[in-house]
């Protein structure tokens, strides 16, 4: 059913909420009590998710979230953000109505013991610990904390941001045990499954053999209420077809800004929406087109040697070894020279500049953004491999 007319669109989710919260109280078959890790493309509707169905059922079940975006500040240490939305807990708690604006002002506190909680050094190598922080916080709100870190992979681009995962780690492992029970969920998201895989995929990560789970994009149910929503607002003889709105969400990787973007365009076009029955899709691709030109100019304004390493990143995804002998003999054949290790690393850097290029603190690259591995599969069907265009030489670095 759609929104009344004098609404913004809001489009729930609410079993699938469910369904998590009840695998993070470990009620149901899907157990994640030890962590969930979700991963879907950037813009699919992951966040607005977290904020609107995820956040509001943990409140319902008296559980208290705690959200925290790491892409909120780019500029900003991982680590602090965490810091932030904890020491925000904190104040909320401590303060309700009247009390809230005397909150804001708390810089610290006590707790029976002796102990104290100082809000301005949580998460620092000489300040707060986030267990402590965390174990303090679950005693003051009466309820089991759940963090919910969105875009986590984020913070495995610093050595602050690492140590604060495994101190998350550490934190869940201590509030998990001693009479009082289990008293800290976690959740993690991550728009690039290889960049969230940085947090559990080698040994000496903090949740290393956790399984990261694709997080479900919007289907067809959410098209044909968005539809509804839309048509309501138009006149009766320039309306979408619901059909044709799904192909057009299809193309566009079911990515709703994108698709809002589209009809929107449309419907404050002469063109009459019902004039456009069957050919919606058709100009989904033309509006992807046009995002992938983008990537067009950035791609040719690049060296050889920068093209060749990036398109080996988005062909190898997780597997992508920029030294190796085997990858070293790739660039050389796709920019038909010798091509040194110093040579690949200055490449490396210059894509990470233009944002190209992801790079963890433990030195693992990615795309930045996920629809560049689809506009790679759209230019170049086949990667080239060492033997394209035969052997060519390498030189050490």
């Amino acid at each position: 059913m759609s929104e009344p007319i004098g609404r913004p669109f809001t489009y729930h989710r609410h079993q699938l909420a469910k369904t998590y919260a009840d695998g993070l109280l470990g009620v149901s078959l899907m157990d994640f009590r030890s962590g969930l890790f979700l991963t879907a493309p950037r813009r699919t509707g992951k966040s607005t998710f977290l904020r609107e169905d995820l956040v509001p059922e943990l409140d319902r079940r008296n559980i208290l979230p705690v959200y925290v975006d790491l892409w909120a500040d780019r500029s900003a240490d991982p680590s602090r953000l965490i810091a932030d939305a904890i020491r925000a807990a904190f104040r909320a708690v401590e303060g309700t109505g009247s009390k809230l604006i005397r909150a804001t002002r708390i810089k610290k506190i006590s707790a029976p013991g002796g102990f104290s909680v100082d809000l301005d050094t949580i998460g620092q190598p000489s300040g707060t610990t986030l267990t402590d922080a965390l174990g303090e916080l679950v005693k003051r709100s009466g309820r089991l904390v759940c963090l919910v870190v969105d875009e986590a992979q984020h913070a495995v681009t610093t050595d602050n941001g690492i140590n604060a995962m495994h101190a998350l780690k550490a934190a869940r492992d201590a509030l998990t045990m001693g009479e009082a029970g289990r008293r800290l969920a976690l959740v993690f998201t991550g728009s690039h499954r290889d960049k969230l895989g940085a947090l559990v995929r080698n040994r000496t990560e903090p949740f290393f053999g956790a399984q990261i789970l694709d997080f479900p994009l919007l289907g067809r149910p959410y098209t044909d209420e968005f539809t509804a929503w839309v048509n309501v607002r138009l006149a009766a003889d320039n309306r979408f077809d619901p059909d044709d709105v799904w192909g057009a969400f299809e193309v566009l990787g079911r990515r709703p800004e994108q698709l809002a973007a589209l009809l929107t365009s449309l419907a404050l076009s002469e063109e009459k929406a019902s004039g456009l029955r069957g050919a919606l899709a058709g100009r989904a691709v033309v509006l992807r087109e046009s995002a992938w030109q983008e990537f067009d100019v950035q791609f040719d304004a690049l060296t050889p040697i920068q093209q060749a390493v990036l398109r080996q990143v988005l062909t190898d995804g997780q597997k992508f070894s920029p030294f190796g002998a085997e990858t070293l003999t790739v660039y050389a054949a796709r920019v038909r020279q010798k091509v040194s290790k110093g040579g690949v690393q200055a490449a490396l850097e210059v894509l990470r500049d233009k944002n190209l290029l992801w790079r963890s603190a433990h030195g693992t690259y990615a795309p930045e953004d996920q629809a560049l591995v689809e506009w790679h599969e759209s230019r170049f069907a086949q990667p080239v491999t060492a033997s394209t265009d035969g052997p060519v030489g390498t030189t050490p670095g």
